[in-house]
């Protein structure tokens, strides 16, 4: 074991070590980008065969990535991709970055794990280091991943390392990046732990140790347990602030003035993306087996639910203002993906709106400047572009999603009713705005 153990930590430290990256998604592709920029040499993952052409061919379809040093190392081979998971039997270390949606029941499906866990263990070999970092539920690595990979005579902590550590990406932040915010990490045995911090202290900046990979599982799912339920918190404010005739940004504004025991959270359209909306609910189904109901989780997501169908209600509220009904009516939705200036549109609030707006009889149009495509619900649509005689047919604008490179201005000046569930028009003053 020392043997293995101390052979990994020599190529960990002269940069020999090879690392397969399962899953080349929002996750996957940037963890991959930045073990290259560390100095190691890395093979990418992924059973989208269209991806793998891609990256193979240097060409990005993720933002946070530089593109020209995206094509720089994929040139060089740096960066590699493979449909076949063979090639795991060529590297040292394998970092499983693949999704943990929910299932139409709302239930973990943690079926990517599995299958990449399945073929990794056909590959598995002395001396392997394997890190988790999908989002999952606290057991996971343990009695899901663990067992599959001692299926035959290999030994966790003794024969091959396995760790978990939850990603931890903000797509569109600036400031926190993967070298920057620190990394959780634990492992199944001490030597897993260890190996597994001493090969992520090469690449980000801090990693904190915690005493079970059900620990690390817990952590993230209390960090976006917290968002959720604070989200929660100040989406309710809006609808009470609503019924009470009051402002919620100016409240909230007025709230933060306050410098201790508070913290600034903003009400929105609804919550989007791969963590927040799906997270808390993991933990919540864990805790169900265990006789045990999460009630502030189940609150949150019922809450948070509403706010698509409170948006839709300002869009019919405001047009029946105007004497026009929703049938018949051309709305366009201002931003389709989940959050600023990112292009991802899973679980985004916008979908949700568009479908009861279509359902209601609407014809809905989007514009974003990120999202050049849609295929939602069988259809098929396109980014319109913003131009004085679109503009001027619409009924209503909903702004959605506040990118940056929207001109809002040009918006607030042509189109005839505006729905604000940004805020972006706080310093306007117009009869045409209604916000939240």
């Amino acid at each position: 074991m020392n043997n293995l153990y101390n052979g990994l930590k020599k190529k960990i430290e002269d940069k020999t070590l090879r690392i397969a990256v399962v899953g080349l998604g929002y996750v996957g592709l940037p963890r991959a980008v930045e073990f290259v920029k560390n100095g190691y040499d890395v093979i990418g993952i992924d059973s989208d065969k269209n991806k793998v052409r891609l990256v193979n061919k240097g060409r990005l379809y993720i933002k946070d990535i530089d593109d020209s040093y995206f094509r720089e190392i994929t040139r060089s081979k740096k960066l590699q991709a493979a449909s076949d998971y063979s090639v795991i039997k060529d590297v040292d270390c394998i970092s499983i970055c693949v999704p943990t949606p929910l299932g139409k029941t709302k239930d973990p499906d943690i079926s990517y794990v599995l299958n990449a866990a399945e073929n990794i263990q056909k590959h598995l070999k002395k001396g392997h280091l394997v890190i988790l970092e999908s989002t999952t539920y606290p057991g996971t690595t343990r009695e899901r991943i663990l067992p599959l990979f001692e299926k035959g005579n290999l030994r966790a902590g003794r024969d091959f390392f396995l760790a978990y550590s939850p990603e931890r990406i903000d797509p569109g932040n600036k400031e926190f990046t993967i070298k920057n915010t620190p990394k959780i990490l634990s492992g199944i045995t001490k030597k897993c732990r260890f190996i597994g911090k001493y090969f992520y202290s090469h690449i980000i900046d801090e990693v904190f140790e915690v005493s079970s990979t059900e620990a690390a599982e817990m952590v993230k799912l209390l960090e976006n347990t917290f968002r959720i339920v604070n989200i929660a918190l100040v989406d309710e404010v809006a609808l009470m602030c609503d019924k009470l005739n009051l402002n919620v940004w100016e409240i909230i504004d007025a709230a933060s003035t306050k410098p201790f025991g508070y913290m600034k959270f903003y009400p929105g359209p609804g919550l989007g993306g791969h963590c927040i909306p799906v997270d808390p609910l993991y933990l919540s189904w864990k805790l169900k087996s265990l006789d045990y109901r999460a009630r502030f989780i189940e609150l949150a997501a019922e809450i948070n639910s509403e706010m698509p169908r409170f948006v839709v209600n300002k869009i019919v509220s405001a047009l029946n203002s105007a004497r026009k009904p929703v049938n018949g009516s051309k709305i366009l939705l201002v931003g389709v993906s989940y959050k600023k200036d990112v292009s991802d549109t899973r679980e985004s609030p916008a979908l949700d709106i568009l479908t009861i707006l279509e359902k209601d009889g609407a014809k809905v149009y989007y514009h974003d400047p990120l999202v050049a495509e849609l295929d939602f619900n069988g259809k098929k649509y396109k980014s319109r572009s913003l131009t004085k005689r679109f503009l001027g047919q619409l009924d209503c604008a909903v702004i959605v999603t506040d990118h940056s490179q929207i001109d809002y201005s040009f918006i607030l000046n042509e189109a005839a009713v505006i729905i604000d569930t940004r805020n972006v028009y706080k310093d306007f003053k117009s009869n045409k705005v209604v916000t939240l």
